[in-house]
């Protein structure tokens, strides 16, 4: 009898035991809830976090206060892209390897040399997680055009409205289009403005010598204005007649060597001819308020909680 008591005794401190742990258990998940809820969906805060740190520049120096402003801007931003991305599978929007393919390769050509890879490092990205940020920006963007901006639409009297009302903005300085040559000593100088004046090829020889990014486009600056550029550009090219070369020119870059190509009298654009930079203006301004529009029914049809405490900065 008193072993069967003693075995009775046993069994109830292990069962105690096992309910004190499952307790125990259940407490410590109550301890840490999600930080977002989104409907059905749950984010916990070392989800976000991993988000967040993405977002970064490496090694960027942040107090604790700007790394909390910035990580509740995150936040709203996360959520934001939550709601469009559900609702992105809800209307079935899609995208196929080789669309995200074709957008790759035109971003990279944005990276020349090794750059692109330069940038992933700094992003503490690899190329396949940039991949995955991209299709999800290609997916956003279809979705927009689709379902949001299919219906914004710019009038003929609209444009005129703007153009009346706006009159100032399309007054246009005087401006040159040139090309230069830029090189690092005066002697190289003269012997570059040496091979112009025998009539080589301006582009060629900035392809050849120019030590200027604009080099592999033969030195073109394309059109600008005054104050656009460094004063010593405007005192020559300004006064330069079209197609005549400059001497050299010494500025804090190097030497220059100057060719005007083309000159420009101020004047103000017609309603015929600034049409399409109105007409991009206000599709733009129309855009972004039915896009606002839309985010914020979808935020008001979303069932959205999140616990900001866990994103507070603990004073010492």
């Amino acid at each position: 009898m008193q072993i069967f008591r003693w075995h009775s005794l046993v069994f109830f401190l292990l069962c105690l035991i096992g309910f004190i742990a499952g307790c125990r258990s259940e407490m410590d998940t109550e301890k840490v809830p999600p930080l977002i809820r989104i409907n059905d969906q749950e984010i916990s805060k070392s989800d976000f976090l991993v988000e967040f740190e993405k977002s970064l520049q490496k090694d960027q120096p942040l107090s604790g206060i700007e790394r909390e402003e910035l990580q509740r801007s995150f936040l709203v931003q996360l959520i934001d892209r939550e709601l469009i991305h559900a609702e992105a599978r809800r209307l079935n929007i899609t995208l196929t390897d080789e669309d995200v393919e074709k957008a790759l390769q035109s971003y990279r050509q944005d990276y020349p040399g090794t750059s692109f890879e330069a940038m992933l490092q700094d992003r503490g990205l690899s190329l396949q997680s940039w991949r995955e940020e991209l299709k999800e920006s290609l997916i956003m963007e279809k979705l927009l055009d689709q379902a949001i901006y299919v219906n914004v639409v710019v009038s003929d009297e609209e444009i005129a409205e703007y153009y009346e009302t706006h009159r100032d903005q399309f007054d246009r300085p005087a401006q040159v289009r040139a090309r230069q040559i830029v090189v690092a000593d005066e002697s190289l100088g003269k012997e570059v403005l040496g091979l112009l004046r025998q009539g080589k090829p301006f582009a060629e020889i900035a392809a050849k010598y120019s030590l200027s990014p604009d080099a592999q486009q033969g030195g073109d600056l394309g059109f600008f204005g005054r104050g656009e550029m460094p004063p010593e550009f405007d005192n020559i090219v300004f006064e330069l007649p079209v197609n005549r070369l400059s001497d050299l020119v010494k500025s804090e870059y190097g030497y220059h060597i100057f060719l005007v190509e083309e000159k420009r009298k101020a004047t103000r654009l017609s309603k015929q001819d600034a049409e399409g930079e109105i007409r991009a203006v206000l599709e733009a301004n129309k855009k972004e308020e039915v896009y606002l529009d839309w985010l914020q029914d979808l935020r008001a049809r979303a069932v959205i909680a999140v616990d900001w405490s866990q994103l507070e900065v603990k004073s010492k």
